[in-house]
């Protein structure tokens, strides 16, 4: 592929989308929320341009908030199911959650348009937390494993930075757009 040659683009769609005002593990579906640049999710405890999870701030509070939007997939949700968890969207602390896309198999700095305005760019992976079996015991297992050769393979869903205001809601179609250049795999953020 050269350089002029248009990006590779995918689609899927939201289908839950989540914020709290206070740090807690769930997040309560909202019929809609507005993604703000540079901040995050409007009426979150995450919003900021510094780190706003509670060990990053305490390790160092002037850190970039590359967190600013969580997103899950429905197929981690569905696997929960099938495994006998009882799981819903926002459950794990997501604000987006999407179905019909490979979340982690995206490279770090592609970008998702969300609805008709708002843009997200990845930045990698979340990592997930013993508080995943807090919520319910044995969780954590469906949300790291390990690979063919050993490597810890995150499924905890993703996380980016929003480079455009927007409104978010249920139903919306997302579209990728693939960064040019070598692909560089997400890693934990």
């Amino acid at each position: 592929m050269t350089d002029q040659e248009p990006l590779p683009t995918q689609t899927a769609a939201v289908t839950a989308v989540s914020r709290d005002t206070e740090h807690g593990f769930s997040k309560p579906n909202v019929p809609a929320i507005r993604l703000l640049a540079g901040l995050g999710v409007e009426g979150d405890t995450h919003l900021g341009v510094t780190v706003q999870h509670r060990s990053r701030v305490a390790a160092d509070p002037t850190q970039p908030n590359l967190r600013q939007v969580h997103l899950m997939h429905a197929e981690l949700h569905d696997e929960m199911r099938a495994a006998g968890y009882d799981v819903a969207a926002g459950a794990l602390g997501e604000n987006i959650t999407t179905r019909g896309l490979d979340l982690l198999g995206l490279p770090r700095g592609a970008r998702l348009r969300l609805g008709a305005e708002a843009e997200v760019e990845i930045t990698g992976l979340r990592n997930p937390c013993p508080q995943i079996n807090n919520f319910q015991p044995g969780l954590l297992k469906l949300c790291v494993g390990r690979d063919e050769d050993g490597q810890v393979v995150r499924k905890a869903g993703i996380m980016g930075v929003v480079l455009r205001d927007g409104e978010v809601r249920p139903g919306d179609r997302i579209t990728v757009e693939l960064p040019q250049g070598p692909h560089v795999p997400l890693d934990r953020v």
